[in-house]
């Protein structure tokens, strides 16, 4: 990416105009990337352009297949083909980093093969480390790119997450960490609507992953056709709820196109990345989020306090919370669709680090948690009101986590 392709980015991204997702493809992996990180920050660029940027995380065909036996040829483990009688060489789906292939185990087994696409992945380091030097430059001509949306910070997060997922071993240790995880806990919080598909270590390894076929279809899919449920969606709630309040580890990248919906089970797919909270952050941050759901806004603001690294006190606190119950006077008994919960959150964690708060990096992988959630919310049901409606599941992580 050279500078001219970079302040193409950023006018389609910032511009008057809808963003063009295909212009952003054909910039490559890290346009992609970017362009899916700022789809989280509706608190400056707004929802209408966050929906549209969204639509990178499932629609790529603008990044094409490549050949599949090639890539084999390449990568695999020796004679992996013989382990087959069917594999489907034209992909089912292509994505920014891999692409999969339906096939057969000579077993029986209907298997996915993910492919890692190298073309993309080689250039990746390079373009991030002059990504790195224009965004500096960029915050001058940008200045509402500063605090809390510093894009020098976001790109971190990219660069992160996205060697990642490079790595489909990743994908294989977040799996057995979430079902190690799921094997503990399933009997004594209920986690009966939660699977994780069959991973085939032997097959697989840093570009190739074989995994059991969970032939359902995506939220993505459903949300589309409005065939999920509103009482479904707030299950995953309660699900992925239990990960990050109970436990402080989970699946870091659960947007819809992640997630299988199949005879009433939810699969978790991707877990190449795994999100993580401290202890601290993840107990104050379920007590906020349980003070909200009862408009108890002194006790929301308190938390979030106690949810920093870096609390403040004194009169710095007494102006944050006149600040915190002016921001939630119009909160109380809102729809989604009216006041959205990525975009209030975003403003409370702006308004705590003016204010002199610290918060761990750890905060990210929740807010863009959130912002699927939120987003999915949006699309099922954009009358709810979401927090009320997850009072009922409160009392049971408050059990899971004592």
């Amino acid at each position: 990416m050279n500078i001219l392709s970079f302040l193409r980015l950023l006018g389609t991204i910032f511009g008057d105009r809808e963003p063009d997702i295909h212009l952003i493809q054909r910039q490559g992996l890290l346009a992609v990337k970017i362009g899916q990180v700022f789809a989280l920050r509706p608190d400056f660029l707004g929802e209408d352009r966050c929906r549209v940027l969204a639509r990178l995380y499932s629609n790529t065909e603008a990044l094409p297949a490549e050949d599949a036996l090639k890539l084999i040829e390449r990568y695999a483990t020796p004679r992996f083909l013989e382990r087959f009688s069917e594999f489907d060489p034209v992909p089912f789906a292509s994505a920014s980093i891999g692409q999969v292939h339906r096939a057969t185990l000579k077993t029986g087994e209907t298997v996915v093969v993910k492919l890692v696409k190298k073309r993309y992945a080689e250039d990746f380091s390079r373009d991030v480390a002059r990504m790195r030097r224009l965004f500096r430059w960029a915050i001058l001509f940008y200045p509402k790119l500063r605090g809390v949306a510093n894009p020098v910070s976001l790109l971190h997060q990219i660069e992160k997450m996205t060697l990642r997922e490079l790595d489909l071993r990743n994908e294989v240790s977040g799996w057995k960490e979430l079902d190690a995880i799921y094997q503990t806990n399933r009997d004594r919080f209920d986690l009966s609507r939660l699977r994780f598909r069959r991973v085939y270590e032997e097959l697989s390894n840093e570009n190739i992953l074989v995994t059991e076929f969970a032939d359902g279809p995506t939220l993505d899919e459903l949300l589309d056709r409005g065939a999920l449920s509103y009482p479904d969606l707030l299950h995953l709630f309660h699900l992925h709820g239990f990960f990050m309040f109970s436990i402080g580890i989970f699946h870091g990248d659960i947007h819809p196109g992640n997630l299988v919906l199949k005879e009433g089970k939810f699969y978790f797919l991707d877990t190449g990345y795994i999100g993580r909270v401290r202890e601290q952050m993840r107990h104050n941050l379920f007590r906020f989020f349980d003070a909200l759901s009862q408009d108890d806004y002194i006790r929301s603001a308190n938390c979030l306090n106690l949810m920093a690294d870096g609390p403040i006190s004194g009169a710095a606190y007494v102006l944050f919370e006149k600040k915190f119950l002016a921001l939630y006077a119009d909160f109380r008994g809102k729809t989604v669709s009216q006041v959205s919960l990525t975009k209030k959150m975003m403003q409370t964690i702006r308004l705590g680090v003016l204010s002199g708060m610290r918060f761990d990096e750890g905060m990210f992988d929740i807010i863009k948690s959130l912002m699927y959630l939120d987003g999915m919310v949006i699309r099922a049901n954009p009358n709810a009101v979401l927090l009320q409606d997850m009072r009922q599941f409160i009392g049971d992580l408050n059990a899971a986590m004592a």
